[in-house]
């Protein structure tokens, strides 16, 4: 017998794997790379979400600008009208706007990963791809939507321009991609903490769209962190929200509490809370299954 063609004619037999799927042994189990691999699949659920969005609906596209337009009358009859609520000299419409429209980023972000367990069960439960591609796309997908809605602000202020009102953009408008970064991590991180909680302790889904409401009061939204008492603004600045919303506004109007080690310590939180959403997200997945 000829072992050595028999050794050949085995080693040829024998199957190649492209990936081999095994359970995670690690604590932290994100593989960047095989995320890459199904780039594909993500620029689908993009579109997916994106197109989702609109798709049956009578204004289509244009519920984009519907909601921040609604929210800007309400907020300027309910906070300008009635409460007098100081906007620090701005027109209430560049007030409110940039505050609504990074504030519904940032609340999507929120809401969307923090169901992402169970609003995608009979998908994570029948095929396998990286689970952390989910959550990805709802980022890009409301990052759409964000600079969509921005068009709308940047037609009021050109608007105001028009009429005389000359807004002080400076140096700080370099900030605005890493103000994006924060407001998608932090929305994330977050998210990913309580879907993973959620896969245990249901009844924790009931409180966060109560949560985001009281958060969205402890921001800069509808006030600007001078109107705020002095002995409070420093736990309003423990939001990163806060600092990236002031720090907007300083950047594209001029106006704002602007402050560099504030906005250290809110990137130093967020990358906290995007680190830890990660990490439990990695340990949730692999057996959220059985418990969900």
């Amino acid at each position: 017998m000829d072992f050595g063609k028999a050794a050949k004619t085995r080693q040829q037999m024998t199957p190649r794997y492209t990936w081999k799927i095994e359970s995670g042994n690690s604590w932290y189990s994100i593989k960047i790379k095989e995320a890459w691999e199904y780039k594909d699949l993500f620029f689908l659920l993009l579109r997916r979400d994106f197109v989702a969005f609109y798709k049956q609906t009578i204004l289509g596209p244009l519920w984009f600008f519907v909601q921040p337009i609604i929210t800007l009358f309400v907020y300027t009859f309910v906070f300008g009208k009635i409460a007098a609520v100081s906007t620090d000299g701005l027109p209430r419409p560049l007030f409110y706007l940039p505050g609504i429209i990074c504030w519904n980023y940032f609340a999507e972000c929120l809401l969307k990963n923090s169901t992402v367990f169970r609003d995608n069960f009979n998908l994570f439960s029948k095929v396998y791809f990286p689970r952390i591609i989910l959550p990805m796309s709802i980022v890009f997908s409301s990052m759409v939507r964000f600079f969509i809605q921005m068009s709308l602000f940047v037609v009021v202020l050109l608007i105001y321009y028009s009429k005389g009102l000359k807004p002080e953009i400076n140096s700080t408008i370099a900030l605005l991609p890493l103000l994006l970064i924060l407001m998608a991590a932090f929305g994330q991180g977050l998210g990913l903490i309580v879907s993973a909680l959620t896969t245990k302790y249901r009844d924790l889904s009931l409180l966060v769209n109560f949560g985001v409401q009281l958060l969205l009061f402890s921001t800069t939204v509808v006030y600007p962190l001078n109107a705020a008492p002095v002995a409070i603004r420093p736990y309003i600045g423990l939001n990163p929200m806060t600092t990236i919303l002031e720090t907007f506004r300083h950047a594209i109007l001029g106006q704002g509490s602007f402050s560099f080690s504030a906005l250290v310590q809110a990137t130093i939180i967020t990358i906290c809370i995007f680190f830890i959403g990660l990490v439990l997200f990695s340990k949730v997945e692999r057996n959220f299954v059985d418990t969900i």
